[in-house]
């Protein structure tokens, strides 16, 4: 019998589930019941994430990537880094995920002689009660977003290491929880600006993607000179989805097929890394894992192939690496493009 293709996936729909049955020389050899998420729930995501970025467009033109990528971060229970010279629209893009996400957000401007207790809040004492009362600060909050972070003394920048990890933070030896849905979106500029502190490895590592918006293209910065104020077109466009819903597609991203082929790359890819770079932890693998699932449901897909894995990588990837050895010279992106290029899909 003659063969036509070696491997191919076919996927096969029965009822409610979904099926990918593996063919190796024309001969099913294997199935595997992906469990995944309804038909209905994927075209619900799909839809949800075309609106916000028909939307958010309206608000950051040419910037649709980076508004993906960013739905993708939120979507997969992430905490999201934007990196970039002042005055490039990050203020901006951040109010715009807040008001379509409709999501209660709070800022923090940070600056240099900031307090931790700025950020979580702390205990006054009340003289008619004769006691001693705690005060909630920013961070109990949906969304916070932590503008120019690295402005921040290290032991502020600190304040928001448990917050990130544990949705919670201890004052005065007391624990409190944090608000959930919890994201927290932080801008930084460039490290070569005046008065910044680098962050540490260890909050890095927390950020799940980071972005860079970049300057628009001369088209589009000639249409922003003449057009509306940003602050006016976003008073005008409307919510587009609310927390409970927030809730629910974060439940249908973890619901997501990954196979073993999948779970396999992933593996290969942070592995390539770690013998090249400082800076790929399990949570790393982790949060590449959870983000390539919500592309994949934004997508309108209920399981996780290679390309998912690419489109999200630089993003994860890029803020937490610090090349060593012989790639020294290299630059984060490079190293990480270099990782996508050598490390192949298992057959």
């Amino acid at each position: 019998m003659p063969i036509v293709q070696d491997f191919v996936v076919v996927k096969i729909d029965v009822g409610a589930q979904i099926y990918l049955q593996t063919r190796w020389c024309g001969l099913a050899v294997k199935v595997i019941n992906t469990n995944s998420v309804k038909a209905d729930t994927l075209k619900f995501a799909q839809a949800d994430l075309q609106g916000f970025l028909e939307s958010a467009s309206s608000i950051l033109e040419g910037k649709r990537e980076q508004l993906q990528l960013a739905w993708c971060c939120i979507v997969a229970g992430g905490h999201l880094l934007i990196e970039d010279l002042p005055g490039m629209g990050k203020t901006t893009m951040v109010k715009t995920i807040a008001k379509l996400l409709n999501i209660p957000w709070k800022r923090i401007q940070c600056t240099s002689d900031m307090l931790p207790a700025d950020i979580t809040g702390g205990s006054v004492y009340d003289q008619a009660a004769r006691e001693f009362v705690f005060i909630k600060g920013p961070i109990f909050s949906n969304l916070v977003m932590a503008d120019e972070l690295n402005r921040a003394s290290p032991k502020s920048q600190s304040a928001f290491l448990q917050a990130m990890e544990e949705n919670a933070v201890t004052i005065d030896g007391q624990t409190y929880d944090l608000a959930r849905p919890f994201i927290v979106i932080a801008t930084q500029n460039s490290l070569d600006s005046a008065g910044t502190n680098p962050l540490p490895e260890s909050q890095l590592d927390r950020f799940s993607m980071s972005l860079s918006l970049g300057l628009p293209a001369r088209d589009i910065e000639k249409k922003l000179l003449v057009a509306p104020a940003r602050s006016d077109l976003l008073e005008a466009i409307s919510p587009i989805s609310s927390v409970s819903r927030l809730i629910e597609l974060r439940k249908a991203a973890s619901d997501i097929f990954v196979g073993e082929q999948v779970a396999e790359y992933i593996l290969d890819l942070v592995e390539w890394l770690r013998a090249r770079a400082h800076g790929i932890s399990h949570r790393t693998a982790l949060s590449l894992t959870a983000c390539s699932r919500a592309w994949a449901l934004g997508l309108g897909r209920g399981y996780v192939t290679p390309s998912d894995v690419k489109a999200v990588a630089l993003s994860v990837l890029i803020h937490r690496i610090t090349p060593k050895g012989s790639y020294e010279s290299a630059t984060s992106k490079a190293l990480v493009v270099t990782a996508l290029q050598a490390v192949e899909v298992d057959s």
